[in-house]
């Protein structure tokens, strides 16, 4: 176990904003949440999956709805804590350690805010290793984990406790909710032991995300590229250097949804991307080629600081690189791709691993 204060807080948010794929909601807004309740509660316990016990139960703390509304409609500390305890209330359980969803984004910070206000360990694992727009798109739905019981509140003070008898169902009835209450809900999902814990969710994405951040800062420090940084980190593939030329976006349906165009700078002049996102980046298309697609990261980064820039963000003028970085090997399971590869999203394609596409990109 260790202690997570301010400046570690600093770096796993930096570094969570790369693994959302340009989604999981704004996580500076998150950082704000958790650097106060740290302020105030103290720094907060990071315990490795191996040290929870295998009869322990444990659950998914997150926030759930359209990432474009976080930045006009600010979360609550008592939403994060509150949800915990609401859980517990429709459970008649004690849960002794929480963790992220995803490591991504809002989402990969939320539980930090939980956790100073109720004591309750964070957990370093999660079950994306990335961020995701769906409740199901999970490794414990690889497994037959279960989304219920779940609990979600909202501002208004509502509380939707569910059981359903299947993640699918449970993202369609919480996606129903959220939007009634204004896009944006608190949730505590996928209860399970620590058993089944150690099975199905991804290990260490918070260190990830820190060692991440870490790397941005360090290459700004250093005066030296915070992009190549970042691929060196992740192994993964710069598709563009460019400048966005347009963004369509809107939010529909719970989500924040829209595609980006851009137009290559320097050893890219003459190319052309679009990226589509559904609250992540899905699919990049490099003059009219795909080179990356989900469940594989797309991100875009600013070409100087190396700032990840999430998709309710990126505005016309913009510089940046966008890069590839490959997925967590539990997702390019033939069930991995099935649940959360291009075809899920509506695109007519088959998954190709990012690396694969390195070739294609100087094509």
């Amino acid at each position: 176990m260790r202690l997570i204060d301010e400046a570690a807080l600093a770096d796993i948010t930096l570094g969570s904003t790369v693994l959302g794929s340009g989604g999981g909601g704004d996580p500076y807004i998150g950082m704000l949440l958790a650097r106060e309740a740290i302020r105030r509660h103290g720094p907060v316990p990071l315990v490795d999956l191996d040290e929870v016990p295998g009869d322990a139960n444990i659950v998914f703390i997150a926030g759930l709805g359209a990432p474009g509304v976080l930045v006009e409609k600010l979360p609550r500390e008592n939403e994060y804590a509150g949800v915990l305890r609401e859980l517990e209330r429709f459970t008649g359980q004690t849960y002794s350690y929480i963790c992220p969803a995803e490591a991504g984004g809002f989402n990969g910070v939320t539980p930090f805010t939980t956790s100073a206000v109720t004591g309750v360990p964070v957990v370093d694992a999660d079950g994306m290793g990335r961020a995701f727009p769906e409740l199901q798109l999970v490794t414990p739905t690889l497994y037959g984990g279960r989304a219920t019981p779940l609990t979600m509140v909202d501002e208004h003070g509502n509380v939707m406790s569910l059981e359903s008898p299947t993640n699918a169902w449970s993202e369609a009835y919480v996606r129903a909710a959220v939007v009634a209450s204004g896009a944006h809900g608190a949730i505590a999902v996928y209860p399970m032991t620590g058993a089944e814990a150690k099975e199905r969710l991804i290990r260490g994405p918070i260190t990830l995300a820190e060692e991440i951040g870490r790397a941005i800062r360090e290459a700004r420090a250093a005066h030296t590229s915070p992009v190549e940084a970042v691929l060196a980190k992740q192994g993964g593939v710069l598709l563009l250097t460019g400048k966005v030329e347009e963004v369509e976006r809107k939010n529909e349906g719970g989500w924040t949804v829209g595609k980006a165009r851009l137009s290559g700078l320097d050893d890219d002049r003459g190319r052309r991307m679009t990226v589509d996102f559904q609250n992540e980046y899905l699919i990049a298309e490099r003059d009219g080629r795909v080179v990356a697609t989900s469940p594989d990261l797309i991100m875009t980064l600013e070409i100087d600081s190396g700032e990840p820039i999430p998709a309710e963000e990126i505005r016309y003028g913009y510089r940046v690189a966008v890069v590839g970085l490959p997925c967590d090997p539990h997702w390019r399971t033939e069930a991995g791709i099935e649940i959360a590869g291009p075809r899920h999203f509506g695109y007519d394609i088959d998954y190709r691993p990012v690396e694969e596409t390195a070739g294609d990109v100087r094509a």
